[in-house]
């Protein structure tokens, strides 16, 4: 996985300093992945604003509560897969995506069966991002 070849969408500002900071140290480590912030609104707004910030040439990966559940390194495995595509990771706002934008998404990816806010999925997703730079490197920064 090449982070400069991958992006996030995010809806909604992140206001806790404790997960902004986690957010930062993880960015540090992630040279060239960039996080693009998007204003929060109704899911339809949110979604025409996604819609609008994708790049044709992006890979869509839609964080859904249904999307597909890997472990950490079956994730590296999948990032791998994708070679030296542009990927656009999205994570929508309270609300949620809309079904037609998750339809269009290349993958879809749940980070778990449990429902976070999207400011804690913003730090999960990357500290997974760099989890499995770590397997596919062969770090010991993953211990499974």
């Amino acid at each position: 996985m090449n982070p400069s070849r991958c992006r996030i969408l995010a809806v909604g500002k992140v206001r806790k300093a404790w997960v902004q900071e986690g957010i930062s140290i993880y960015l540090k480590r992630l040279p060239g992945l960039t996080v693009t912030e998007l204003r929060d609104s109704t899911p339809e707004k949110e979604a025409e604003c996604i819609r609008q910030a994708l790049k044709p040439d992006e890979s869509t990966v839609m964080l859904a509560e249904e999307g597909e559940r890997l472990d950490s390194v079956n994730f590296a495995a999948q990032l791998e897969r994708y070679g030296s595509e542009r990927l656009a990771f999205v994570i929508g706002g309270a609300d949620g995506l809309t079904q037609q934008l998750k339809q269009s998404a290349s993958w879809r990816l749940s980070l778990s069966p449990m429902t976070f806010p999207h400011d804690l999925a913003r730090l999960l997703l990357l500290e997974q991002l760099f989890r499995a730079k770590a397997i596919q490197s062969g770090s010991p920064y993953h211990r499974g």
